[in-house]
């Protein structure tokens, strides 16, 4: 028997039809339009990771690039410096980024919240750049770090195909990972931090934990994602771990909806799509892009999600704030 908060909510096996249906994009699609949609899936993680810590656990922090370019790093110098697969070096892309997210709740476990802990994590974000640009001995400073595709199962990686069923599976396990957890006891712990962290404090949860656990989860994805990139590109660069791949990121998590997972879908989606439309016109993606984030914010200042829940109570998020 469903609760009435479950009952509001999609049927599980919905959200699973939809990575099926998938696997026959690429039967109908071009190799420049099968490369867009394989960055949809990587910003798909980046933006459900970054949510998780800004929407759900409601914090300001801007680590989110750092955990990026941990996990492209750490996926690329494993490769390089170890001889692993690519494959094989996504769980340890996971798990850098996993550590990169410990140590950027650190400050958050000192009491420091708003926007001390924004600029707190901004200047982590920023520190991780200097070493990927001065550390040249093992990222290649400014001239970025090659990585050795290789093949899987005798698949060749630079394919954008095995590419897009590789990501595919990926993102689907994240995200179904990411919703359970955030139905879960824990989950529910993680809003109530949002909501009220020392009346949550008040009820015997230790909070700190709650918040390192946000955190590590929110590195973890972001830095499989960075993986992703590694093997999507063929080679990382410092720069592309910036200040700019911070506000698109961020612009990715309101324009979807803040706290939704389905939200971090969609900002991703249409936030990676809709430019490239106008990328044959020089100097104007930037401003088609300013102009979709300021449409869509003031038309819908609850992310496109909030369209869906408009559509249908079974989009319905029991994690997600209206």
């Amino acid at each position: 028997m469903h609760t009435p908060a479950e009952s509001r909510t999609a049927p599980r096996w919905i959200f699973w039809l939809l990575p099926i249906l998938a696997l026959a994009i690429p039967l109908a699609t071009n190799p420049y339009t099968q490369f867009i949609i394989n960055a949809m899936l990587i910003y798909t993680l980046v933006t459900l990771g970054f949510s998780v810590v800004i929407g759900n656990l409601g914090q300001l922090a801007f680590a989110n690039t750092a955990f990026f370019g941990i996990g492209a790093y750490a996926s690329a110098m494993a490769g390089n410096a170890l001889g692993l697969p690519w494959l094989l070096t996504v769980p340890l892309a996971g798990l850098a980024g996993a550590a990169g997210g410990f140590l950027a709740s650190a400050a958050a476990l000192r009491g420091i919240r708003l926007y001390y802990l924004a600029i707190v994590t901004l200047a982590f974000g920023e520190l991780m750049r200097w070493f990927y640009t001065h550390a040249g001995a093992l990222t290649g400073g400014t001239d970025g770090l090659a990585l050795d595709r290789g093949d899987i199962f005798g698949l060749q990686l630079n394919s954008d195909t095995v590419q897009f069923y590789i990501f595919l599976l990926l993102t689907t396990l994240l995200v179904a990972g990411t919703v359970n957890l955030l139905r879960s006891r824990l989950g529910r712990a993680i809003v109530a931090v949002r909501e009220n962290e020392i009346a949550t404090a008040s009820l015997g949860i230790a909070t700190s934990r709650i918040i390192v656990t946000a955190f590590v989860w929110s590195g973890f994805v972001v830095g499989i994602a960075g993986a992703m990139f590694a093997l999507h590109t063929g080679r990382v660069f410092p720069e592309s771990f910036g200040l700019t791949q911070l506000i698109i990121n961020f612009a990715m998590v309101l324009v979807g909806g803040l706290g939704s997972v389905i939200g971090a879908v969609l900002g991703a989606v249409a936030l990676t799509a809709l430019p490239e439309y106008v990328r044959a016109f020089p100097g104007m993606e930037e401003i088609f892009f300013g102009v979709i984030v300021m449409v869509v914010l003031l038309v819908m200042p609850k992310g496109l999600a909030s369209l869906l829940r408009r559509v249908s109570p079974i989009f319905h998020e029991t994690h997600h704030r209206d």
